[in-house]
């Protein structure tokens, strides 16, 4: 038996270098730990650093959302209410999410830096990673992994008026308040 590894840090190279740690810094609510020599080194809880950037000497092509590699990376709130005022918190700074996802195993914010790497704010929608991988193993996870498309404005106002946070978080009431919105699968691949 080996040790099991923890994810400690993504690190991001970038030709944007002020413009991405700014854009971190505010959509993670995070920190500068040290920045210099081309490096910066940003976190948001007890690890020394979460995301680093590597200034790149030379000027970086555009990402190319046809080419392979990283999609996003994820961060999880406890809670929909701090999930929503995230939202609230960076709608007022002009940062809006390219796609929310009622995913169903989650509820997701997709949000893209100023590189067009994927940033996933989420919840889990169950209390233990045995509901949610039997949620994964059954027929609507099956018919549709990716999910459906919200409106966080209605999520908000559906949680005001008291509809159960179990409710809110579903395939079902994401195509009931929001029945229109296009598959969100192509924003996530644009």
């Amino acid at each position: 038996m080996t040790a099991t590894p923890k994810f400690a840090h993504v690190v991001l190279q970038t030709s944007r270098f002020e413009e991405m740690r700014d854009w971190y810094c505010t959509v993670l609510d995070a920190h500068v730990v040290y920045e210099g020599h081309g490096l910066c080194f940003i976190t948001f809880d007890e690890e020394h650093h979460r995301v680093a950037l590597l200034g790149a000497p030379v000027q970086l092509e555009p990402r190319n959302p046809g080419a392979a590699g990283m999609h996003h990376t994820a961060y999880t709130f406890d809670a929909l209410e701090d999930l929503l005022d995230r939202y609230d918190s960076l709608k007022e700074k002009g940062i809006e999410p390219k796609v929310p996802i009622q995913h169903g195993v989650t509820t997701s914010l997709y949000y893209q830096d100023p590189d067009g790497n994927f940033v996933e704010l989420q919840i889990d929608n169950f209390t233990t990673p045995d509901e949610a991988t039997a949620y994964m193993n059954g027929p609507e996870y099956g018919s549709n992994p990716v999910g459906v498309s919200f409106v966080p404005e209605r999520m908000r106002e559906a949680l005001a008026q008291g509809t159960p946070v179990s409710e809110i978080t579903t395939h079902s009431w994401a195509l009931q308040t929001s029945p229109d919105l296009p598959d969100p699968m192509a924003a996530l691949t644009s």
